[in-house]
């Protein structure tokens, strides 16, 4: 092996090997928070800010997508989630001075800490073509560029229009509705990235590319898996879940190459327990798989379970298979093929281990799979993911108390970015209700995912990318490619809160459009205006942001959307260009529940929206197999698949 070379600035010969944690949060979880809090926000304002997180009538937490229970706790939030909001809420503020004194050159020098200290944005700015710096310009007068961008185009698939999970349902609407209005699905967003593989393993196999579970069914299952998922680092919010499963009775296991501390014991900061007794067990058994051996993991617990049913023991829930499932037949001939050599090769587990688990399987009535992306981010994650379903399948784990499928998204509304139509592949009935809505003909072809608007951007093809939220050049895979993608442009826009390294990687021309946070009151001419997102669990609910914001002159994205349709769509008289939406933009951008309407007369289980999430309330989304065990399928059942397995990119033979 070559030895790699020494981190410049640092003397790893001083460097020392610790134990692993074995628990997680506690004290030093929320010292840290606090910390951080007061740090950016000062002591009062701190106060103000986190006692809002979450709670019904305050605003959505940013840093998660985990959902809320309906009896919340006074500190609805966790460090993360401090942490998140501290950052956005910061006092801190990045004036015209602070370009005039750092070029873009010398920034890019920085790390990415660095920038995001600097604080909040509060003007728009431009780089202009050749220049090593940004410079304020007024928000009409780059919007005018933008536009001109836009109309210079010689097809509207040369625009790439990429979406962050934290933007609103109705940012998202109107953000969907004005792309496709320019004529084009180059919808890519941060969901290609990380639970894209979920969105189609299970729209082939259920129906409907969510989970199928809610808060009070992880809260009464009998059996949890946790696969490839760390929530004490990106969720731990859903450590408390787990924990009152456990004190429910619920037996949780854990599947993941590396055991993660806030699964072995979880120190809840929220109680007496957590706080000074200890904490709770969460981990009954931690399965230490292989990198990349989920699939064949979760195959063998199915072989297991037809040993069992085929010995006589009915642990199959015969009645559901026949009514609701197809293709189970397949299936079985591929479990039967299974070598139990091949298995303990492919998981690196023991497999008395294997059988355990399928045993614990066996005997529980109701349980859930969740996971996120140490199951997604594999060349095979859509196996693999389709092996969890038919797990379920086989014991009728779906549409009943307790049971189902878990995804854990990452960003706060990447669930309802989607539902809202940001995706490159909308089917034809959002269309068609779209078209009808607002009386254009909106375009089918399908668009660019994340992957191949970079490799568009790398050829040439692309002349204008904008960034509704997020941090591109970071989020996104190979950052040398992706780096020179952008540069490649015309013209990068980014939509943003707080300097990130995607501004620092412009086309010949770059614009920062300064936006409203969560945390901030977004007051227009007819009022303060709320905005909703949807979390992992489907259910939508209001977010009010109450502070003032960083400055006088920021707009919402739903009024930067706004504002730039009128600049591309209309004519010099006002009135919109030929099959564009006719939407009166300008009213969308001064009261959002006009945006809500049109959302209730799109999207499928938005019907009477403002009733709905009035006063302080939320509600649930339909599910065909949580609701009903509807499958809509191609069988219009759920369907079990056969999914040879591999192991490092090598296919099992036979």
């Amino acid at each position: 092996m070559t030895k790699r070379a020494p981190k410049e600035g640092i003397d790893e010969s001083k460097l020392e090997i610790e134990s692993p944690e074995r628990s997680a949060v506690g004290i030093p979880g929320v010292v840290a928070a606090l910390r951080m809090s007061i740090d950016q926000m000062g002591a009062v304002r701190s106060a103000q800010t986190l006692l809002n997180v979450n709670q019904k009538g305050g605003f959505d937490c940013m840093g998660c997508a985990w959902p809320e229970g309906e009896h919340r706790h006074t500190a609805e939030f966790c460090e993360n989630g401090a942490k998140a909001v501290a950052a956005e809420a910061t006092r801190r503020r990045v004036g015209s001075g602070f370009f005039a004194e750092h070029s873009i050159s010398d920034l890019a020098a920085q790390d990415d800490y660095f920038l995001e200290q600097q604080g909040r944005l509060t003007e728009p700015l431009l780089r202009d073509e050749g220049s090593d710096h940004y410079r304020p310009i007024s928000w009409d007068a780059a919007f005018r560029i933008i536009a001109d961008e836009l109309k210079a185009m010689e097809s509207p698939d040369e625009a790439v229009f990429y979406t962050s999970g934290r933007t609103s349902n109705e940012a998202a609407f109107l953000y969907q509705l004005f792309v496709r209005g320019l004529g084009t699905n180059n919808l890519p967003d941060c969901s290609n990235m990380c639970h894209e593989s979920s969105g189609s393993a299970l729209g082939e196999t259920i129906g409907v590319g969510k989970g199928t579970v809610s808060l009070d069914d992880v809260h009464s299952a009998e059996l949890i898996l946790v696969a490839g998922q760390n929530p004490g680092t990106n969720h731990p919010r859903m450590l408390s879940a787990l924990e009152k499963a456990k004190k429910n009775g619920a037996v949780i296991l854990t599947i993941n190459p590396l055991p993660e501390a806030g699964l072995i014991r979880f120190k809840n900061p929220q109680t007496v327990h957590g706080m000074l007794l200890g904490g709770t067990e969460i981990s009954d058994d931690h399965l230490q798989i292989k990198l990349g051996g989920d699939q064949a993991l979760f195959q063998a617990l199915g072989k297991a379970l037809l040993e069992k049913e085929e010995a006589g023991d009915g642990v199959f829930d015969r009645e559901f298979l026949e009514a609701h499932t197809s293709g189970l037949d397949d299936y079985l001939d591929e479990l039967r093929g299974l070598d139990w050599d091949e298995v303990v090769t492919a998981t690196g587990l023991p497999l008395a281990q294997i059988r355990r688990t399928a045993d614990r399987m066996a005997a529980s009535k109701s349980t859930i799979v969740c996971w996120a992306m140490g199951l997604t981010q594999h060349k095979h994650s859509v196996a693999t993911l389709k092996d969890v379903v038919n797990l379920l399948l086989l014991q009728g784990n779906v549409g009943k108390p307790g049971a189902g499928f878990c995804p854990v998204r990452g960003h706060s509304n990447v669930q309802g970015d989607r539902t809202m139509g940001i995706f490159e592949r909308m089917p034809e009935r959002f269309h068609d209700a779209l078209d009808a809505e607002f009386g254009f003909a909106s375009p089918r072809k399908h668009g660019y995912d994340t992957v191949h608007a970079i490799r568009a951007m790398r050829d040439g093809k692309v002349r204008v990318f904008m960034g509704m939220g997020g941090n591109f050049a970071r989020a996104t895979p190979d950052t040398r490619v992706t780096e020179q993608a952008l540069r490649n442009t015309r013209l990068t826009v980014q939509v943003s809160t707080k300097l990130n390294r995607s501004h620092l990687v412009t086309g010949a021309r770059g614009i920062i459009l300064p936006t409203l946070g969560r945390t901030d009151r977004d007051r227009r001419r007819t009022g303060d205006q709320m905005v909703t997102v949807e979390d992992s669990m489907s259910a939508v609910h209001a977010s009010r942001g109450r502070l003032k914001p960083p400055s006088d002159d920021l707009l919402s994205e739903v009024a930067i959307i706004c504002r730039l349709a009128m600049a591309t769509f209309m004519d010099a008289d006002g009135s919109p260009t030929a099959n564009r939406p006719q939407a009166d933009w300008a009213a969308l951008s001064e009261d959002y529940t006009l945006v809500r309407e049109h959302i209730g007369r799109v999207v499928t289980g938005f019907e009477d929206f403002e009733q709905k999430i009035e006063p302080g309330n939320g509600f649930v989304l339909p599910n065909g197999p949580r609701d009903a065990r509807m499958f809509a399928t191609a069988t219009g059942k759920a369907m079990f698949t056969a999914n040879p397995w591999s192991t490092r990119g090598s296919p099992r033979a036979g």
